[in-house]
């Protein structure tokens, strides 16, 4: 009914133009001539649905070979919409060559080749008949490089920062900086804090205005003093480039076969354990009241500390705090009870902790 409505639309143009003069008629197409010239520089490849294409084949063969140069289509263009055409009825299905291999093998072999950096093609290929999969070499290849993963040459030799603490997690620490200005003084105040990456288990070290060489190495004493038996359990401590970590400060933690790791210059995310603390501390207590001195400072950091060890969910450690105290409770018809670590105003506030089941207390940070 389109294309009918379309020839009928034509034909009436066509009736119109019987009435007019061959002046009028060879001025229009020069009018139309032009405005096709000023819209290919515009749009060179206009685009033409089926009902174009149809009026344009019939209308082809009755207009002169000179002037089909000045028109949007060419010659060449109709016979290959024919092409086209025919194409298009006699297709069949391609069936040559090999099956696409199964997508949950495909993922398989992708996570055997990320996971175990030293096997190559036939490795992973022995390994897939140990379950019974047959898959050639070539193929594994085929799979490993669409997914963007290296040999295993490669693969051995480039570890990345995020594998390296995935990989040493169990036995790493992590130590930094952050700073707290002081409501009325507008004095800053250092706070120089270890987290053990394993567990998130956060150990406040100390708070001063000067944090220099001498003073950061009596902090790292303190805490291998603290840790007593658990320092043989950790191999490695990641800090920054800041002057406040002397060679003495290693040899701290040298004493106790811990090997101090210096991050890359201007590359905080490579402590991104620490980074997180510090933003989870701004956002949780500094950033929500004044803080009047050091001993109202480490007072309240105190008290977080022991929430964010003891109480507090972490998304890294499957919604378990990394020390809890108390077990995890299922039952959910007991009440629960609210009570607030730092309250400060007697209205509102913000609840930070975790709840706690059968009549006990649901302990939270209020600002």
């Amino acid at each position: 009914m389109r294309l009918l409505y379309l020839l009928l639309v034509r034909l009436s143009g066509w009736l119109a133009l019987l009435a007019r003069s061959s002046a009028s008629k060879d001025a229009e197409l020069l009018v139309l001539r032009h405005e096709v010239a000023v819209l290919r520089r515009t749009n060179p490849k206009p685009r033409l649905d089926w009902a174009d294409r149809a009026l344009l084949s019939a209308l082809c063969r009755h207009v002169p070979r000179q002037l089909l140069r000045h028109r949007l289509v060419t010659p060449a263009t109709i016979l290959r919409w024919h092409r086209q055409l025919v194409a298009k009825k006699w297709t069949h299905p391609h069936r040559t060559g090999r099956p696409p291999i199964d997508p949950e093998l495909a993922a398989l072999i992708g996570q055997l080749a990320k996971q175990n950096p030293t096997w190559g093609y036939q490795r992973i290929q022995g390994e897939l008949l140990k379950v019974g999969r047959r898959v050639g070499a070539s193929t594994i290849r085929r799979v490993v490089k669409r997914r963007r993963t290296p040999p295993a040459p490669i693969r051995a030799d480039d570890t990345s920062w995020r594998q390296f603490l995935r990989t040493q997690a169990s036995t790493m620490l992590a130590c930094d900086f952050f700073h707290v200005d002081c409501a009325v003084t507008l004095q800053r105040i250092y706070v120089f804090f270890v987290i053990e990456i394993n567990t998130r288990y956060v150990h406040i070290l100390g708070t001063t205005t000067n944090p220099d060489g001498p003073w950061t190495t009596q902090q790292a004493r303190n805490l291998v003093a603290d840790l007593d038996d658990r320092a043989a359990e950790f191999r490695f401590l990641i800090r920054d480039r800041a002057g406040q970590f002397t060679a003495s400060f290693d040899t701290v933690f040298a004493d106790t076969a811990i090997t101090a790791v210096k991050i890359p210059p201007r590359c905080p995310q490579a402590n991104g354990y620490a980074e997180r603390f510090v933003r989870t501390v701004r956002a949780e207590l500094t950033d929500r009241m004044l803080i009047f001195g050091q001993r109202h400072l480490r007072q309240m950091l105190a008290d977080y500390v022991c929430h964010y060890n003891h109480q507090r969910p972490h998304r890294g450690q499957a919604l378990r705090p990394p020390s809890p105290t108390q077990p995890a409770h299922t039952d959910a018809l007991t009440p629960v009870i609210r009570r607030p670590i730092l309250a400060f105003t007697p209205n509102g506030g913000h609840l930070v902790g975790e709840d706690v089941r059968h009549g006990k207390t649901a302990s939270g940070v209020h600002s």
